[in-house]
Order: C-alpha cells, then sequence, then structure tokens
C-alpha cells in the first residue's frame, strides 16, 4: 500500500498518476481520502488526482494520536507534496479538508494554484456546537458507537437515507478514542483565519449545499466574498458531504473551475512564472 513518512506520521495516500497537473483531495471529519472517488473517476484523464487520509483518520491512523491541528495537517500535506515530487496542485478540501486546505495556502502558498472548497468555512467553531460533540464524544469513547447516534451522524454528513450511509457507519465503529479525541479537539480549537484569507490570491471555487446542517450557507457565503478571487457555487438540495451525495452536479462545477485554472497555469509556465 502507499504510504508516507512525513513529519513523523506515516500518512496513506493515493495517487493517480498521469502527466497532468496535481488535483490534491482533503477529506471531511470522520471521513478519508475514498470519499472522492466520484471526483477522482471524473478528473483522472486530466489531472494527476491525489488523495490522502489525515492524522488519525483512516489508514493514517495508526494506534491512536495524542493530539493534533489543522496547521498540522497543512504541513503534512506540505510534505507529502514534497514527496510525490509536486511543486504545485489544485487543492479541493470538504469540511476539515477545506480548513486544512485554506492554511496550505496561508502557511505554504507557493504549492498552491487553486482551491475548491466544499462546505466548509474559515471561522471557528460554533460555539453552540461544542456541548454537543463533546456529549457525543463522551457517549462514544465510553461505551462504543451506539447506532442511534451513527445514525444521527450519517444523516448530517449524507443526509436522509444516503446509500453510501452503511459503509461509512462500519468504518465509524472502528474508531479508536485517542484519535477520536484529538480530532474533534482540533476541530473545536481551530482559530478564526477569515481575516486572513485577502492574503490568499490564488483564484478558489466554494461548493456548498444548501440543505448542509453542519455549515450554514451563510458561514459560506462570508468566507467566498473575504477571498480574492472566488466564484461561489450552490447546490440546490445537498447537505455536508455534497461532493458524494450530488457527484454529479459538483463535478459538473468542478470542470469548468479547473480548466480554467489549468489555462492559466499553463500561461504563466509559458511566461517564464515559476511562483
Amino acid at each position: 500500500m502507499p504510504y508516507a513518512t512525513v513529519n513523523g506520521q506515516r500518512v496513506y495516500f493515493r495517487d493517480s498518476g498521469g502527466p497532468g497537473p496535481a488535483l490534491v483531495f482533503c477529506h471531511g471529519l470522520l471521513m478519508d481520502g475514498s470519499m472522492f472517488e466520484p471526483q477522482v473517476k471524473c478528473f483522472r484523464d486530466e489531472w494527476r488526482c491525489i488523495t490522502w487520509d489525515q492524522r488519525g483518520h483512516g489508514r493514517t491512523a495508526g494506534e491512536g494520536i495524542a493530539a493534533l491541528s489543522y496547521d498540522d495537517s497543512a504541513d503534512d500535506l506540505a510534505a507529502l507534496m514534497n514527496h510525490l515530487a509536486i511543486e504545485h496542485a489544485v487543492v479541493a478540501g470538504m469540511s476539515q479538508g477545506g480548513h486544512v486546505a485554506l492554511r496550505l495556502a496561508l502557511t505554504h502558498p507557493r504549492l498552491v494554484r487553486g482551491l475548491v472548497l466544499l462546505n466548509t468555512q474559515a471561522l471557528p467553531e460554533n460555539d453552540a456546537a461544542i456541548p454537543i460533540h463533546k456529549e457525543m464524544l463522551a457517549i462514544w469513547t465510553q461505551d462504543s458507537l451506539p447506532e442511534t447516534m451513527a445514525g444521527s451522524i450519517a444523516c448530517i454528513i449524507l443526509g436522509e437515507g444516503a446509500p453510501q450511509a452503511q459503509s461509512w457507519k462500519a468504518k465509524w465503529h472502528l474508531w479508536r478514542s485517542p484519535n477520536l479525541i484529538a480530532s474533534f479537539q482540533a476541530l473545536m480549537d481551530r482559530d478564526d483565519i477569515s481575516g486572513c484569507l485577502g492574503s490568499i490570491q490564488v483564484p478558489a471555487l466554494v461548493i456548498h449545499g444548501n440543505a448542509d446542517a453542519a455549515i450554514t450557507l451563510e458561514r459560506s457565503l462570508a468566507m467566498q466574498r473575504l477571498l480574492a478571487d472566488a466564484r461561489m457555487a450552490v447546490i440546490a438540495g445537498a447537505g455536508h458531504a455534497s461532493n458524494l451525495t450530488h457527484a454529479s452536479q459538483v463535478n459538473a462545477r468542478m470542470g469548468p473551475f479547473l480548466q480554467r485554472t489549468r489555462a492559466d497555469w499553463v500561461a504563466k509556465t509559458d511566461k517564464g512564472d515559476k511562483a
């Protein structure tokens, strides 16, 4: 299996290969890189698609982590890109993955040529959500994941009756307590980076489902307005993991954006811009 040892972590990744420019995907909380299979299938003929499992998640989980932050994950991604000899990429992130993608653009700007920000935000966690997270963690880490709670999480992330729910619930039952605690603590402790967004000069596409129960559309719109060059696409009826449940609509929005970004990328390279 493809692993890279970066920053003391054994990080699992998948690389479609090919001569195209790199398109790197960052998954959401409780998910893993496989959540982007619909996008990899759609874009792998023209793009070198990279998916990876972040600290505490999926096949990177290991035996458990003590703590993490989204800055740590951004540094992990920078190191993974270096390991794969990727000088720059369009970076797509869903929810937690968007937090990582934005921080990568802020702390390692030379690596990022464009952003696709899916159902995410730049603000800190909503105060009202924190007690809910803590109560859920207390139950999950003490008594394992109750089926009713697994169903509620699936509804929030995937929506009611999603066909993907059973496979994801099976993965959630395997989570180790240290990884759960560290991952949710990173979510709850994240800082407000909205005041820094104007410094991100690369083009961005912000995609948000108008039925998202985890992050409101208003928070996504606020992020889009603060970015220097960002387009907005609202997916009607889509919830939190819009790229999974409404893949064709999301891919249809991503396609033209990626084409434009690639054309600008080539034009700048032809002019000798190596930044």
